[in-house]
């Protein structure tokens, strides 16, 4: 679901929970408390935590990242934008954001800053990915691992060009963590060679990369997933009839986005448990304690394990 829908111009609003730097929370949750970029790294701001994780695996110790949205309990969607996020902006080298439409808050809070020369670095745009004929956009990059490691290129260029002397390192480290994305590519493909088509059901096009990626088909009606994403009023139809696979057992799993819940999700979510159907959790942001490999690992092992009941 866009964040920029939900971010009015540049309302500066504090929200302690979305100013901690990567591996170096504020003191005393206060956002003014975010420590200072050091002078001798590079200074990157990324748009959530996940893109900031993997700018840290690929930028060592040569990096300072900064994710404006942090909190796993934050819904993104109803972000608000603060006074340090702006700061942080004004001096960063390198920003990370995800584009199509999922994060523009960035690019407006970029352009007040007066920082023309930060290297911005578009997700959607990196990956290639564009909307299917008379369809929209997905543009939950993140879920697509082959589009992870196109951005992890782009990520080590970036840090090279910032620092020079690092280039070689920045490399390196984003070979290493390409080699991990091959290995949960070869897990989906294992998915995908016994899943022969299942169907799956979902609360909105979160996870949608990762699914069709193991083989499965969404059996979701798109007016029903549609209105969860874009905040709007369900259908009552294409509320019954995502209920009825639940209920009749016609999908293998329910994928439900944790940070977006609601009265119809939970809905939704109750008839799953009801109907035997695995529940498979997802989030939009980091979980805490995980860095992206082990966060997607075990997304996977989630979607192997509802299959294999």
């Amino acid at each position: 679901m866009p964040l920029a829908s939900l971010v009015a111009g540049l309302a500066i609003v504090v929200l302690t929970s979305c100013a901690s730097s990567e591996g170096a929370p504020s003191e005393g949750g206060s956002p003014s408390a975010a420590p200072a970029s050091s002078p001798d790294r590079v200074s990157v701001v990324a748009s959530t935590n996940v893109y900031g994780d993997i700018a840290r695996q690929i930028g060592g110790d040569r990096v300072d990242v900064v994710s404006i949205i942090s909190d796993p309990s934050q819904d993104p969607h109803s972000f608000e934008a603060n006074a340090q996020t702006q700061l942080r902006l004004s001096n960063a080298k390198v920003v990370i954001e995800n584009g199509g439409g999922y994060d523009d808050f960035v690019d407006t809070m970029l352009k007040a800053a007066g920082n023309p020369g930060a290297q911005v670095l578009n997700a959607v745009t990196i990956s290639g990915k564009t909307a299917p004929p008379g369809g929209g956009l997905n543009e939950h990059i993140w879920y697509d691992l082959p589009s992870v490691g196109k951005i992890a290129d782009q990520i080590a260029a970036a840090f090279g060009k910032a620092d020079s002397t690092g280039a070689a390192q920045f490399t390196a480290n984003a070979s290493a963590f390409k080699a991990k994305l091959d290995t949960l590519v070869k897990d989906e493909a294992d998915i995908a060679a016994t899943a022969k088509g299942q169907g799956v059901a979902i609360t909105e096009p979160v996870p949608l990369y990762m699914l069709e990626a193991c083989g499965l088909v969404d059996r979701t009606p798109g007016e029903f997933s549609e209105a969860i994403e874009e905040g709007g009023e369900i259908p009552p139809r294409a509320l019954r009839e995502t209920l009825a696979l639940l209920t009749g057992k016609r999908v293998a799993a329910l994928v439900y986005n944790e940070q977006t819940a609601g009265p119809e999700t939970e809905q939704v979510r109750q008839a799953a448990q009801k109907g035997g159907v695995a529940v498979v959790p997802v989030t939009e942001t980091l979980p805490p304690g995980k860095d992206y490999i082990g966060w997607m690992t075990d997304n996977i092992a989630a979607v192997r394990g509802a299959l294999s009941r």
